[in-house]
């Protein structure tokens, strides 16, 4: 059973294999990273841990029994009590509960190890995998946005 962990820096080859392995999947339904983000990937990873360090933001993956990163699960922007949730999980994981399962227990870690009260979540109109995950762990729908130029939802859950 896949399990969540806090982002560390041994963490990183894995993670830079899970996006690298990822990367046209993601693209078709969120915004390319870009050819700089894997080619500072080490930068940008020790960058993270900083900012989870400060409490910024709190990283985790989505980890197998083999220790390959099957996903990632991210509180972004924490402050006053919330936090922005972000979510992207393998091609090869997908429609098999994994999204669900993580995004339902961060939740519970965003309430009880990081005292967070409500955290707000977005997804493209076409992203129908990602609005369902949301749907299933008690989000809802706030209003309409665009994200990277594409129709999109923002929800809200209180926690």
């Amino acid at each position: 059973m896949p399990e969540l962990h806090l982002l560390r820096p041994d963490h990183a080859p894995a993670l830079l294999a899970f996006e690298q392995e990822n990367r046209a999947y993601f693209a078709a339904s969120v915004p390319d990273r870009g050819d700089d983000y894997f080619a500072r990937f080490e930068e940008r990873h020790r960058a993270l841990l900083a900012e989870q360090e400060a409490g910024i933001c709190y990283f985790h993956v989505v980890v197998d029994d083999a220790g390959e990163v099957l996903g990632r699960v991210n509180l972004v922007d924490v402050a006053d009590g919330g936090a922005d949730l972000g979510y992207r999980i393998a091609q090869r994981a997908a429609g098999r509960g994994v999204a669900t399962s993580a995004v339902r227990e961060i939740c519970g870690l965003a309430a009880t190890r990081y005292g967070l009260t409500v955290l707000r979540a977005a997804a493209t109109v076409d992203n129908a995998a990602s609005r369902a995950v949301l749907a299933r762990v008690g989000f809802t729908v706030t209003g309409e946005t665009r994200l990277s130029g594409r129709p999109g939802l923002t929800y809200l859950r209180r926690l």
